[in-house]
């Protein structure tokens, strides 16, 4: 069962994620709560994932993301966002969010995502991911990411494209039939030569860099 809380400082947010979630058979949602009450939640609920609203009233996002991080066994943390919000993202990106969200995102994903963060994996939403990339992650088409991308191996190369389509280590060692010491390997090696903290960042220049298949929600028009 995967446990999840879920942070947002307006209460039909909370109780919408909370009852989608719910329906699904393998996931819990631990609680719902304000900002101000999500340090404290966590610490007494231990939850496998939380959705943090990234700009709330009563306490800003990135301030409980930083507090979630120096917990001793830190959730996997996403951030609930809006089309306007790209400073926030990409700050929250760089202090360890494993990915971002929409709060408008199509119910019926939303227990495949939280699923996705808890197996290790990223998520990452495409209209917000290109708002980000240009201005906050300098990967221009002759910018320095883009010449770390080019020196990787085709093998990296492949990682890279799994990582940014969500896959954990566990995951990508199945689809490339490798073991998963051979990925974790391949994926420390991506992050140096990409200059990046985390995946995250590693998944938004591989999308930047046009390696991935077009999103769904754009195929067709």
């Amino acid at each position: 069962m995967i446990r999840v809380l879920v942070v947002d400082d307006e209460d039909l947010i909370r109780k919408g994620f909370q009852h989608i979630l719910d329906a699904a058979q393998d996931i819990e949602v631990a609680a719902a709560v304000p900002g101000s009450q999500a340090l404290q939640a966590t610490r007494e609920l231990c939850p496998d994932v939380v959705l943090l609203d990234i700009r709330m009233p009563d306490v800003d996002g990135l301030t409980v993301l930083a507090g979630l991080r120096r917990l001793p066994h830190p959730p996997v943390v996403a951030m609930l966002t809006t089309l306007d919000m790209d400073e926030y993202v990409a700050t929250a990106l760089r202090s360890g969010a494993a990915g971002f969200l929409l709060k408008d995102t199509d119910p019926e994903q939303l227990p495949f995502l939280v699923r996705t963060l808890a197996g290790g994996g990223t998520v990452l939403s495409s209209k917000v991911t290109r708002t980000v990339v240009d201005v906050h992650l300098k990967a221009g088409p002759q910018g320095p990411a883009a010449r770390s991308l080019a020196r990787l191996t085709d093998r990296e190369r492949d990682v890279l494209v799994l990582i940014a389509e969500g896959l954990s280590n566990t995951d990508i060692a199945t689809r490339m039939h490798l073991s998963t010491t051979t990925v974790t390997d391949h994926v420390s090696a991506i992050l140096t030569e990409l200059e990046v903290d985390g995946r995250v960042q590693a998944a938004l220049l591989a999308e930047r860099a046009c390696l991935l298949k077009p999103p769904r929600d754009e195929e067709g028009g």
